[in-house]
């Protein structure tokens, strides 16, 4: 067999190999998460959402936002609105719940997040715009979702709350590193 064969087959079966790793993975509901803003890198299980605080969720962004994410590269394609990828998030408030957002710290019913600096510039050096300082009460059908794991982490102090019904489900670790 010629040499420039055995290398087709190899591209082939390589690129075959890895589409069919990622059909798998997808049809059985396993997510390869690369940053650390919420939790750390690894692969995750996503099941049934129970929409607690402190609950590690996927979930799509609200169109805006999903727009200007993926203009950004903030987001890769995906199956959201919009075609952008799910975001891996916290959720840090629940309806009820009063969220109140400051330039150096944000709070959920008067408890202040550590990391948690509203910055007003991406890693970019872009502008960054987001909800208006104060407090405010999460509606009901809405999260907050934040990633406080990384002070850049782009969540809801930038884009606001999330409705539950774009709550895919909970991520379960099944190897982090």
């Amino acid at each position: 067999m010629k040499s420039s064969n055995r290398i087709y087959l190899a591209t082939v079966g390589t690129a075959t190999s890895f589409v069919l790793v990622a059909f798998i993975a997808r049809a059985s509901h396993v997510r390869i998460i690369t940053t650390d803003s919420a939790a750390p890198a690894g692969i995750y299980r996503t099941v049934t959402a129970s929409l607690t605080r402190g609950e590690l969720v996927l979930a799509c962004l609200p169109p805006e936002a999903a727009r200007l994410a993926l203009a950004r590269g903030y987001l890769g394609a995906g199956d959201c609105v919009g075609g952008v990828e799910p975001v891996a998030k916290l959720i840090g408030a629940l309806p009820g719940d009063t969220v109140e957002i400051r330039p150096a710290w944000t709070a959920v019913n008067g408890i202040r997040f550590e990391h948690s600096p509203t910055l007003s510039r991406d890693s970019a050096n872009r502008p960054l715009t987001h909800v208006a300082w104060g407090m405010r009460t999460v509606p009901d059908q809405q999260v907050w979702l934040f990633g406080f794991n990384n002070r850049r982490s782009w969540d809801s102090r930038f884009f606001g709350a999330v409705s539950t019904g774009n709550v895919r489900g909970a991520l379960e670790p099944l190897i982090i590193w």
